[in-house]
């Protein structure tokens, strides 16, 4: 299958202190990918890197056969990537259907804008009904939803998840699990950054294991999760 992202030897260095080391996977295009770790692993690092808000040390990121490295986030977004950033991280004194305009800011006069907006409103029914209210006071997994729909209004070929999970209740858990699934029918490639390592080897197809900022594990989903390591250490068991 056709790589859509490939991290070849990614080094990332604040200091003295190396944050990632010498870390190398690839996305193969239509698949979800996780990559798992503890917090301070490296992995929102990673995506940072990835997306152009933070530049790597060393090392290659290439998005559609294109080296991406020291290109502007706008730049990356054009190209065909978008990120979901942990935090969600909404513009809270913008209505929710201003939020979701800005993720097509990139796209330009697309005449398919007003389109897609409906559909993200169709796929998010509760965001219809809070459209004109302030992102702010929605719920968390409102505004979970509000930062996923804003990003898909970028039309990805690759969408970055970091936590999606992180602080939302067990079912709106289920909830977002279900929407990265439907987004992935879609066609869209997911890279998925989930400290839920059930969650997350549960949607991808493939996981890498992130530890102090190496990688130490990577392979089929549903055989990592059989692995004794990833049992003890992120499964519970």
């Amino acid at each position: 299958m056709t790589k859509i992202l490939e991290v070849s030897d990614l080094w990332v260095r604040y200091g003295l202190l190396d944050a990632v080391r010498g870390v190398s996977f690839s996305v193969e295009e239509g698949s979800v990918v996780s990559l798992l770790g503890a917090n301070g692993a490296g992995k929102s690092t990673v995506l940072k890197c990835i997306s152009g808000f933070h530049p790597p040390s060393s090392g290659r990121i290439a998005f559609l056969n294109r080296t991406v490295n020291g290109l502007a986030p706008q730049r990356i977004v054009a190209m065909g990537m978008a990120q979901v950033p942990e935090g969600r991280r909404v513009f809270p004194y913008m209505s929710v259907e201003e939020n979701l305009l800005v993720g097509a800011h990139a796209r330009g006069r697309d005449a398919r804008i007003s389109s897609d907006l409906e559909e993200i409103l169709q796929w998010f029914p509760v965001l219809r009904e809070r459209k004109r209210q302030r992102a702010g006071s929605l719920s968390g997994g409102e505004q979970q939803m509000l930062a996923i729909g804003r990003a898909l209004m970028a039309r990805p070929r690759l969408l970055l998840l970091d936590e999606p999970s992180l602080g939302l209740s067990p079912l709106m858990v289920q909830e977002i699990g279900r929407i990265i699934r439907r987004i992935h029918r879609q066609g869209v490639s997911i890279l998925l950054v989930e400290q839920n390592a059930k969650m997350a080897l549960t949607l991808s197809q493939r996981a890498c294991v992130l530890e102090n900022g190496t990688l130490v594990l990577h392979g089929d989903s549903r055989e990592l999760a059989r692995n004794d390591f990833v049992r003890k250490a992120y499964l519970g068991g």
